[in-house]
């Protein structure tokens, strides 16, 4: 995405970018360490075709970059670009504000 293509809400910038939740868990991943396509699979869950569009946006957008070895078999790892690690405070917040909200719900259910 181009930065003409970005949304004028700075909210919206960021659904933009990482709105689909495979996009996000790729990143909470990523946050961790660099990872190759199989362990983020593995990890994630998600198909190959869903995964491999994901991490093709992702690093279109500069998020994250693929990195090749000239190896056999071939190896290819991702991992974070200096603006994807930006992004740590916000799915750190994204995280916390989850488990409160997992806790104030099964709070008012048992009120019930």
């Amino acid at each position: 995405m181009q930065y003409k293509d970005l949304a004028v809400n700075p909210v919206s910038v960021i659904i933009q970018l990482i709105g689909v939740k495979w996009k996000i868990l790729i990143i909470k991943e990523l946050l961790k360490s660099e990872m190759r396509f199989t362990k983020l699979r593995e990890k994630l869950g998600c198909t190959a075709k869903v995964l491999t569009k994901c991490l093709r946006e992702l690093e279109e957008d500069g998020l994250i970059i693929r990195e090749e070895y000239e190896t056999q078999p071939p190896k290819v790892e991702y991992y974070l670009t200096d603006i994807g690690y930006t992004l740590r405070p916000v799915i750190e917040s994204m995280e916390k504000w989850g488990k409160e909200y997992k806790r104030l719900r099964k709070l008012m259910e048992r009120m019930k």
